[in-house]
């Protein structure tokens, strides 16, 4: 197994670094500089002293030095300096906006899989049963939903009729746990809804694969209750599938976050970048997608370790 976790991270690692240079090489390919950024598209300085502050800020070096000099600022941990934030690094304004966005993304995936597993298992169990249309039903619903219009109908109607407004001063989960989940709970849900239906139609799908498979008749055999078939051979065995389709989604949740987040008014990343981008705050932007990109690489990691737990003959493969 340890062999098997230092492959797979080392393929993470070259991941991570063929995504930094695209990163880097997107951004050099958009007009204008760093330096009118910051002076102001009508800033009115002498042609020297714009040649002496470029070479001040590396705007004038090969893109392989500036991609050096980037490389660096992410290993000191300052990721560079915010262009309109005089004296914040990059990382600082993203440490302050990346546990809103991770709380958010594990509560709502925490919350589409309290929903979508149990679901699942029960639909499949209760095969054709009036329940197991009525949840196909809610899947459905929930799968033809968009987060966006979800989100926006529950801020138009719970404002309205039930005194629901997004919160207008963030609480850190550390200063009030209680006052934090409050506040979250909603956009969690809103967020894990449709990937609750998702999961649940998966999960449907492989446990009724499962529960016609040989080891089940053999254990239906040997005398053993059907709950005892189901829940000590059949579910784990129909994991795999359903781990698999929830690493990949969970790239999809993180993106999900930051639109939820603007919509219910959270400082997370969503916020972040977007005001970097309506300011042309190049290193911000910059930052926030590697940091983006870090995050999928991360989770596609813990995805191949999780197959070789389930499955040991992955570990060979």
């Amino acid at each position: 197994m340890r062999d098997f976790v230092i492959r797979r991270t080392l393929a993470a690692f070259v991941v991570l670094v063929l995504v930094s240079m695209f990163v880097f090489g997107m951004m050099h390919l958009l007009p204008g500089d760093a330096l009118v950024v910051k002076l102001g598209e009508t800033g009115r300085i002498p042609p020297s002293q714009m040649a002496e502050l470029r070479a001040k800020m590396g705007i004038d070096d090969p893109l392989v030095v500036q991609y050096i000099n980037w490389v660096r600022d992410i290993l000191d941990g300052s990721m560079g300096d915010s262009l309109i934030f005089t004296g914040r690094s990059v990382s600082s304004r993203i440490g302050n906006a990346l546990p809103v966005t991770i709380e958010l993304g594990i509560l709502g995936m925490a919350s589409a899989l309290i929903i979508g597993l149990p679901l699942g298992v029960i639909s499949a169990v209760k095969q054709d049963s009036p329940l197991d249309y009525l949840i196909r039903v809610v899947s459905l619903f929930g799968l033809s939903i968009p987060q966006f219009w979800l989100g926006i109908i529950i801020i138009v109607y719970g404002t309205r009729y039930l005194g629901y407004a997004p919160p207008s001063k963030w609480i850190p989960f550390e200063d009030d746990p209680i006052g934090n989940l409050k506040m979250m709970w909603i956009p969690a849900l809103v967020l894990g809804f449709g990937f609750a239906a998702s999961i649940m139609r998966i999960t449907r799908s492989t446990v009724l694969e499962a529960l016609h498979e040989d080891y089940a008749r053999t254990a239906r055999a040997k005398g053993l209750a059907e709950r005892a078939v189901v829940y000590r051979h059949v579910v784990r065995n129909a994991l795999i599938p359903v781990v698999t389709f929830v690493g990949n989604q969970a790239a999809f949740v993180f993106s999900g976050a930051l639109l939820v987040e603007l919509l219910f008014l959270l400082p997370g990343m969503g916020r972040l970048t977007l005001q970097a981008i309506q300011n042309r705050d190049y290193p911000q932007v910059q930052g926030s997608a590697l940091v983006a990109a870090a995050i999928v690489v991360f989770l596609n990691l813990l995805v191949d370790i999780s197959y070789g737990w389930i499955d040991p003959r992955v570990r060979y493969s």
